[in-house]
């Protein structure tokens, strides 16, 4: 459950949009990292007092190494001005915010959603973990630079989409033309309620070419064969079938992961798109040289009595994954280390990206 912790603020490190990075000294814990989300808690200042939840941090969890400011008891924020919505999200849990989703009654979108169920053919890169995204990107602008992706946030990891200083980044180099999170997230440029109205409104409401569905950072798995957040990648390709879109899936690749069930194509991948997608995505594969190129395409071909399994050439995806305008890593893991890995990713957006430019 939650450790609470009081301590002063000694230093504010970075802020970037919605976050704020500080350095805080707590009685128990000494001098520990905190991010404050501004819009829930306001703007700490240096001195001011803070509630923490050091629980995660202090188990050594996947948090990014940070405590989380609850509240600046005493320089408590403003009540927000009068504004459309009554979409909650994080519902009933101390700091749940009400938002004004892209598909409720108050919003200026309402009527665009209120009977869209057509994707008009959008591909839709599907991905297992958040460290992905850039890569993916990367492999789209081999093809089509201009084009507008929309990135999908799901909830099976981080629910403030603040927390990503990817999508931060991302954003900033116009890589990325808006985000949407649905489900439980909260942050994005558009609120959904779910997945589905969520494409919806990345394709009618932020014109997007192509999206990326990917949950946030902290993906959560219990080393058992279903107990694990990546398994949304399934329903997530039968989500974009039924509205008309058409899925790519991005395996989950690694030649450098220790643990032998993500050795070669995770058993991730192998469980989300083999036994909970229900409908057919075209599944990509990077060509790969050696022996570790010939176990990936044997595993991946396990896929091919459902889906359409593509092998796409690596040529020129190296050099666009140099050009990410954010650190590539996974796991502690940056391009060099886990290579097979942001190349599955990135010949996912290639592929995704030569599907429109086969339509045009």
């Amino acid at each position: 459950m939650i450790r609470w912790r009081d301590g002063v603020v000694s230093a504010i490190r970075a802020s970037w949009p919605g976050v704020q990075e500080l350095v805080v000294t707590t009685t128990n814990n000494g001098e520990v990292r905190a991010l404050a989300y501004t819009a829930l808690v306001g703007t700490p200042q240096v001195g001011d007092r803070v509630l923490l939840n050091t629980a995660a941090l202090d188990l050594g969890l996947g948090t990014g190494g940070h405590a989380h400011v609850v509240a600046i008891p005493d320089r408590l924020p403003a009540d927000p001005e009068p504004s459309p919505g009554h979409l909650v999200k994080a519902r009933y849990t101390p700091l749940q915010p009400i938002v004004l989703g892209a598909d409720e009654q108050e919003s200026p979108w309402h009527e665009t959603l209120r009977s869209a169920d057509d994707l008009d053919g959008m591909p839709v890169v599907i991905a297992d973990l958040h460290s992905a995204v850039p890569a993916v990107l990367a492999g789209v602008r081999t093809v089509t630079p201009q084009c507008r992706v929309v990135y999908v946030m799901t909830d099976g990891g981080a629910l403030p989409l603040w927390f990503s200083r990817t999508v931060a980044a991302l954003t900033n180099a116009r890589w990325l033309a808006g985000t949407v999170t649905v489900g439980q997230a909260f942050g994005g440029d558009l609120e959904a309620v779910t997945l589905h109205s969520g494409l919806l409104a990345a394709r009618h409401v932020l014109h997007a070419d192509i999206a990326v569905v990917a949950q946030g950072p902290g993906n959560l798995g219990t080393g058992t064969r279903w107990g694990y957040s990546g398994v949304a990648c399934g329903e997530a390709v039968n989500a974009t079938v039924i509205l008309g879109g058409r899925p790519v899936a991005s395996l989950r690749i690694s030649e450098a992961d220790p643990r032998e069930r993500h050795r070669g194509v995770s058993h991730h991948s192998l469980t989300a798109y083999g036994k909970v997608a229900l409908t057919s995505a075209d599944v990509v594969v990077p060509k790969l040289e050696g022996e570790f190129g010939e176990t990936v395409a044997a595993q991946a071909a396990r896929l091919a009595g459902r889906h359409n399994v593509i092998t796409v050439a690596p040529d020129g995806l190296d050099d666009a994954l140099h050009t990410s305008p954010v650190h590539l890593s996974t796991m502690g893991r940056g391009l060099d280390r886990d290579h097979a890995y942001f190349l599955a990713a990135a010949a996912a957006g290639r592929h995704a990206a030569a599907l429109l430019s086969h339509d045009s």
